[in-house]
Formats: C-alpha cells, sequence, structure tokens
C-alpha cells in the first residue's frame, strides 16, 4: 500500500457514521449486515448511509454483494491488514521492542 492509498483510506474512516459502520460490520463478519439492518442499527438515514457506504467501498473499506433483493455489507478484513500493516511496516527498524507488542496480533488479523 502506498502512502496515497493510505491517505484515501484514512480519509474514508474520518467521519463518524464511516467509522460507526465499519466497526459494526467488523463485529458481523463473516456473515455481514443487510444495508436496511445496518441502517436501522446506526439509526441512519438509507439514503445518507448509502452514500457513506459508497465512500467505504470506494476506498476498499467494505465489500457489497447482492443476495436476491438485498445488499449484503462486508468489512473487508484484508483491506484492514494492508493498512494496519502499512502503519507498523517500519516501527521496528532498530527497536523490535517497539513493535512487539503489536507483532504477534498481526497474524490473527
Amino acid at each position: 500500500m502506498d502512502t496515497n492509498a493510505a491517505l484515501d483510506s484514512f480519509a474514508a474512516l474520518s467521519q463518524e457514521t464511516r467509522l460507526k459502520a465499519f466497526q459494526l460490520l467488523v463485529r458481523h463478519e463473516p456473515e455481514g449486515l443487510p444495508a436496511g439492518q445496518l441502517a436501522r442499527l446506526l439509526a441512519v438515514p438509507h439514503n445518507t448511509l448509502s452514500a457513506h457506504l459508497g465512500v467505504l467501498a470506494r476506498a476498499g473499506w467494505v465489500l457489497a454483494e447482492r443476495q436476491g433483493r438485498s445488499i449484503i455489507y462486508r468489512a473487508h478484513m484484508a483491506h484492514m491488514k494492508q493498512v494496519i500493516r502499512f502503519l507498523v511496516r517500519d516501527c521496528c527498524d532498530g527497536h523490535p521492542d517497539a513493535c512487539e507488542p503489536l507483532l504477534p496480533r498481526m497474524s490473527d488479523i
């Protein structure tokens, strides 16, 4: 992941509703949530949520899959891993103890 892609990803999460939507989708992995249920849980109008989900999808944070008449949204966990790796990839340069609390968990996500 390059710096510009990382900045786009961070920008997409830098709004409260989008951040809460992504966090909620992470909690509902791997099943995901239908758009309507996600809107109800967040108490956000459907059209507003649709715009937010579009921003998250363009930045790589969510995936959408049509199932019948519903669209199921899921957190894109591989993208989240890429962003986390981007953040910590250089933190151990000469100081492995600085990253030790983070690195064992990297395989868990």
